[in-house]
């Protein structure tokens, strides 16, 4: 029954998806390109590095007289080139040295301390004998990290919070599919009762004489069905109740509820019951595991629709499990979509909703801890439906 071809009309939106594409796409261009300018930083400044330890070492072996002092200008110069923030202090902790200051000349003394401060914070100060203490702070690359490092940060948030977002869009999507999914399956679960009422009143217009003895059996099992169908939906969300209930009992009111609504003239469909008499006695809510099973048993019902042919019905018991197995020999499922049977919104049919087979897992599996499965027909032809309840201790 169920594919992926007939998605109901008030499908999930998915804008979620490519905004998160697409915006992982941006913030993954900026971080490679923001990745290459600091690359291209650090090249450079391994670049200047280099040529100022070939300037100092080439001015220390130099014989001629005030090369030395010459290397180390040099040396200064390329420090204030490359940009490394740093302060030097004599012994006593006087300020001997300033270079690469967010501030000018002028500034005072308590403005230079706080500065050295902030530069210890960054890195562990360098005790030089004979030339005092060096502070320094963080080359220019290791800021356009701490950008770069930022910048990702910040990435992952926006992401996060699309990703929230997609996913709160999808859950509400699902939840209004899934109220109009059950609205649609409550007007057809009322839907055949109410219909036969009304032809039973339109006899009685047409033949105001009828003895009443002649409706009344009729007339009872129209109001039997409508009052299960209410309690279908009343105990939908309530715990399960704990009953013995018996798996062929239940089997056989189900297909005798079906049996005179086949088709019997063109495409006729023929459904059978095999069962060792009201057994196995599973523990549950009889009317949620009769609704489960007319789920499915409807399901190959609508399979069979427009081409006939035949529904086998068994129940039986397998060591501690009650087994009830639903088989048709239509056209089956295709793989493809075989993994997707039970989601809530999927449905093959024109109009349909997809809530039939959701609803009948989450009656067999969350509210009686069994199991509901799909298993292809012999030849790939056909399809199995199999119900599977714990036993009664």
């Amino acid at each position: 029954m169920p594919a992926l071809t007939g998605l109901p009309r008030g499908a999930l939106r998915r804008a979620g998806p490519p905004a998160l594409i697409a915006t992982a796409l941006l913030f993954g261009v900026l971080s490679v390109g923001y990745a290459w300018i600091v690359a291209r930083h650090l090249r450079s400044d391994a670049r200047d590095t280099s040529r100022m330890l070939g300037h100092v070492f080439a001015g220390l072996n130099d014989p001629r007289e005030g090369a030395a002092a010459d290397a180390l200008l040099a040396l200064a110069d390329q420090v204030r080139h490359l940009g490394i923030p740093i302060a030097v202090t004599d012994a006593s902790g006087r300020i001997t040295a300033l270079d690469n200051a967010p501030f000018g000349p002028d500034a005072s003394e308590a403005q230079q301390r706080e500065w050295i401060a902030e530069l210890d914070r960054i890195n562990e100060p360098l005790i030089q004998p004979g030339v005092g203490t060096i502070h320094y702070g963080a080359l220019p690359a290791a800021r356009a990290f701490t950008g770069l490092a930022i910048l990702q940060g910040m990435m992952f948030l926006c992401l996060i919070l699309l990703a929230v977002w997609a996913m709160r869009e999808r859950v509400s999507a699902a939840r209004d599919r899934l109220w109009v999914a059950m609205a649609r399956e409550s007007a057809h679960q009322l839907g055949t009762p109410l219909m036969s009422l009304t032809g039973w009143i339109d006899y009685l217009r047409e033949n105001p004489g009828t003895p009443g003895s002649e409706l009344v059996p009729h007339l009872e099992a129209d109001a039997e069905r409508l009052e299960r169908v209410a309690k279908r939906f009343e105990r939908i969300g309530r715990p399960a109740r704990r009953e013995s209930v018996g798996l062929g009992t239940i089997a056989e009111r189900v297909v005798a509820y079906f049996r005179p609504r086949l088709p019997t003239l063109a495409h006729s469909v023929t459904m059978t019951l095999t069962s060792p008499g009201t057994g196995p006695t599973a523990t549950g809510d009889p009317v949620l595991i009769e609704w489960a099973l007319e789920v499915v048993v409807k399901n190959a019902v609508d399979a069979l629709s427009g081409r006939g042919g035949r529904i086998d019905v068994e129940v039986e018991a397998t060591g501690s499990v009650g087994r009830v197995s639903v088989r048709d020999d239509g056209p089956g499922v295709a793989a493809h979509l075989q993994t997707q049977l039970f989601e809530p919104g999927v449905s093959s049919k024109t109009g349909g909703w997809g809530i039939g087979l959701a609803l009948a897992r989450r009656i067999v599996e969350q509210q009686h801890g069994g199991r509901v499965s799909y298993h292809p027909g012999e030849q790939g032809r056909g399809s199995v439906f199999v119900l599977e309840l714990p036993l009664a201790s």
